[in-house]
C-alpha cells in the first residue's frame, strides 16, 4: 500500500475507497483506523493541518467519511 500522497486529489481518492471499503463491510474498523492512522501520520499538514482537514479536501470526501476520519484522528491524540 502506498502511504504518501503529494496530490491532494489522489489522497482524497485514497481515504474516500478506504471508509468506502469499510461501508460495504470488506474490511473491520480495526484495519480502516490502522491503515487510516498510517495514512495521516505520512502525509502530516496534507490531511490535517492546525487540526482541522483541508476544505477541498473535506468537500471531496462528503461529510459523513470526514466524520469517520475526524473519529479515528481523534483517538490518536
Amino acid at each position: 500500500m502506498r502511504a504518501s500522497y503529494k496530490n491532494p486529489k489522489e489522497l482524497a481518492s485514497k481515504l474516500k475507497d478506504l471508509v468506502d471499503t469499510y461501508f460495504e463491510g470488506l474490511i473491520s474498523y480495526e484495519e480502516l483506523e490502522k491503515t487510516t492512522i498510517a495514512i495521516i501520520n505520512v502525509n502530516g499538514d496534507r490531511v490535517y493541518k492546525n487540526g482541522f482537514m483541508p476544505t477541498k479536501l473535506a468537500s471531496i470526501l462528503g461529510t459523513e467519511r470526514v466524520n469517520i476520519i475526524n473519529k479515528i484522528q481523534k483517538t490518536m491524540e
